[in-house]
C-alpha cells in the first residue's frame, strides 16, 4: 500500500474510469450524495446533485486515483461567457495519482503550472510528482507559512500577525462551532494567506500556455478559497462559487467528507471578511493580491469564451 493510500483510503470515492460517460457520473453523484446522507455521522453539506448547465457534473474528472480533481471549464462567467475547458483545475494533492492519472495530466491536459498549497510537513509526507512534467512550473505557495512573519520590519505589523496567528491556532484546538470561520478568514486574511494567493495568481497571469492545476491536501479549504478567488476574477457567480465548493464533499473520501467537511459558512465568513475591509471580493483581489484591472482582463480574455 502507498503511503498516500495509507494516509487517506479510498472508501467513499467515486473516482475511477466512468464507460457510460456523463450519465453514468450523474448516477455516481447522486449514488454518492444518498449514501452521505445515510452514512455520515453528522449532517454534511451538498450541492444539487446536477450542477449548473454544461458543468452538470461540476467539472469532475475519471481521474483513477485523483477522487478530487475538477476542471473549471465551463462555468458561466462574466457577461455571458464560460470558462474554457481543460486549463484551470483544481485539485487535492498529485501524490494521490497513479500513472495513468499523471499520464493524462501531462498529456491530455498538458500541465504546465502547478501551484501547492500545503504547508512543508505535508511535501515533505506526499511530495508533488513534478518529475511526471517535464518542463512544468512548481511553485511552493504555502497559505499557512510562519515565515511570513518576516515579510515586514514594521513592529506593529509583526506584532499583528504574531496575534492573528495564534488566534487561529487556538481555534484549531477548539470544538467551538466558530473555528471554521476563524480559520477561513485566517486563510484570506493573514499575511501567509495573501502571500499565497497572490503568488497562485500571479503564477496563472505569467503562465504562457498549458493548463494550471492548484491544490492542497484534499483539494477543500485553501484550494477550495483559491478557486473561489479565480472565480470572481473570471466572473463567476457566488451561486457556482459556493456550489463548486461544496462539491468536494461529494468528490472527497468518507474519511476527508465525513470527519471534516466543506462548511458553507466558512467560505462566506471568508468572503464577508474580505468586503468589509476592502468592499468586496474584488476588491480583495485587486487591492490586497494586488492583481490590477487590466490583469483581470487579460485571464478573461485567455480564459473565457
Amino acid at each position: 500500500m502507498s503511503k498516500a493510500a495509507e494516509l487517506y483510503p479510498q472508501d467513499g470515492s467515486i473516482a475511477g474510469a466512468a464507460p457510460g460517460g456523463a450519465a453514468e457520473v450523474r448516477e455516481r453523484i447522486a449514488r454518492r450524495i444518498e449514501a452521505i446522507e445515510e452514512q455520515a455521522p453528522f449532517a454534511v453539506e451538498v450541492p444539487a446533485a446536477v450542477g449548473p448547465a454544461e458543468r452538470e457534473t461540476y467539472g469532475w474528472i475519471d481521474f483513477g486515483h485523483l477522487p478530487n480533481t475538477r476542471d473549471l471549464g465551463g462555468l458561466a462567467a462574466a457577461e455571458g461567457s464560460r470558462v474554457k475547458p481543460g486549463l484551470l483545475l483544481r485539485s487535492g494533492a498529485l501524490g494521490f495519482g497513479s500513472d495513468a492519472d499523471l499520464r493524462r495530466l501531462r498529456d491530455e491536459y498538458h500541465l504546465m503550472l502547478v501551484v501547492d498549497l500545503r504547508n512543508d510537513e505535508e511535501l515533505i509526507e506526499i511530495p508533488d510528482p513534478m518529475d511526471a512534467f517535464p518542463g512544468a512550473r512548481y511553485v511552493h505557495a504555502d497559505i499557512l507559512a510562519r515565515s511570513a512573519t518576516g515579510i515586514t520590519q514594521e513592529k506593529a505589523t509583526r506584532e499583528k500577525i504574531a496575534r492573528e496567528r495564534r488566534e487561529f491556532e487556538r481555534s484549531m484546538r477548539d470544538d467551538s462551532d466558530d473555528n471554521m470561520e476563524i480559520m477561513y478568514r485566517y486563510l484570506l486574511m493573514s499575511a501567509s494567506g495573501m502571500l499565497g494567493y497572490r503568488s497562485l495568481l500571479r503564477n496563472i497571469i505569467e503562465l504562457p500556455e498549458g493548463a494550471a492545476l492548484w491544490h492542497c491536501s484534499v483539494g477543500r479549504d485553501r484550494c477550495g478559497l483559491a478557486s473561489a478567488l479565480v472565480e470572481t476574477v473570471l466572473g463567476v457567480s457566488w451561486e457556482d462559487i459556493e456550489a463548486d465548493y461544496l462539491a468536494t464533499n461529494i468528490f472527497a473520501t468518507n474519511e476527508q467528507t465525513f470527519s471534516y467537511p466543506a462548511v458553507i459558512r466558512a467560505l462566506r465568513a471568508a468572503r464577508d471578511t474580505a468586503s468589509e475591509r476592502y468592499g468586496s471580493l474584488m476588491g480583495y483581489i485587486h487591492e490586497a493580491l494586488e492583481v490590477t484591472p487590466a490583469e483581470v482582463e487579460q485571464l478573461r480574455e485567455r480564459y473565457l469564451s
